[in-house]
């Protein structure tokens, strides 16, 4: 019996080594393309290995383009817009597990199920509202459009309905109000679920294209995302500048992912754990 549980976990070990290779081969072959000639990117047979590391590559995509004011512009739109859906979405799950009032089960399954409406559903109408109120072209346009998450919500919620009533209620008896329990008890112990929801976040909006493709047409103001786009021409594109700043601008998402992974799993198993 220990024999065969030995084996099924050695299986499975070489399992997920097996799959985590698998995973990492197209980060690999992204990082090794930036080092190439743009010719040697699509070589066949693929050169997994280049005989010479093209390290101006990566000085390059500097000249070449403004990437710098493009990541300064997505860096003010990532960060302004995950501080306030993480502030929105906390305090509306406060709303919807620890206050009590006629209609929440309802409001909320009517608010979570908006997460089955295509954001192509409503796009149109968004850009026609958004145009209407003058915010076109600008980063408050963006931020405001994606500082409220259904996601987030239920996120959060369901990581709050795992802290027990009897600490609000005991809080309530010394003194506090509604507000003074959700910053001191019901906020610090949310921590996992905001780390969980931080990561979704910003990746989603460090990695949005679309939004600021339809919004934005000044040059100052575009992200990242659309200044790797213009090292696609009419006549080709230049695919070892476009791996060399996809690597840079995957930097920002590795380092928040590690900074949170300790609350990463934690938060997404207790979000599970009521329903």
């Amino acid at each position: 019996m220990e024999k065969k549980q030995k084996a099924t976990k050695i299986f499975l070990y070489v399992l997920l080594i097996a799959l985590t290779v698998f995973m990492l081969v197209p980060f690999y072959w992204m990082v090794i393309s930036s080092l190439k000639e743009n010719k040697d990117v699509f070589s066949v047979p693929m050169q997994w290995w280049p005989q010479v590391m093209h390290w101006e590559n990566y000085q390059r995509i500097w000249e070449k383009i403004p990437l710098l004011t493009y990541f300064k512009n997505t860096a003010k739109l990532t960060i302004i817009t995950t501080i306030i859906q993480l502030c929105t979405s906390c305090f509306a799950a406060y709303g919807f597990t620890k206050c009590r009032f006629k209609g929440r089960d309802t409001i909320f399954l009517m608010y979570v199920t908006t997460i089955a409406v295509p954001w192509q559903v409503y796009m149109i109408p968004q850009f026609v509202l958004i145009s209407k109120i003058g915010l076109n072209d600008t980063h408050l346009g963006l931020i405001l459009m994606q500082s409220f998450s259904a996601f987030g919500v239920f996120l959060i919620r369901q990581f709050y309905l795992s802290i027990p009533n009897e600490l609000c209620e005991a809080a309530r008896i010394d003194g506090l109000n509604e507000y003074g329990i959700f910053r001191k008890v019901v906020f610090p112990l949310g921590k996992p679920a905001m780390a969980t929801l931080t990561i979704f976040t910003f990746t989603n909006v460090w990695n949005d294209f679309m939004g600021p493709l339809i919004y934005l047409k000044t040059q100052e103001k575009k992200t990242v995302q659309l200044g790797i786009r213009t090292f696609i021409s009419q006549y080709g594109a230049d695919y070892a500048y476009i791996m060399a700043a996809s690597v840079c601008s995957l930097i920002p998402v590795v380092i928040i992912f590690l900074s949170c992974q300790r609350f990463f799993v934690e938060g997404v198993a207790a979000s599970g754990i009521k329903g």
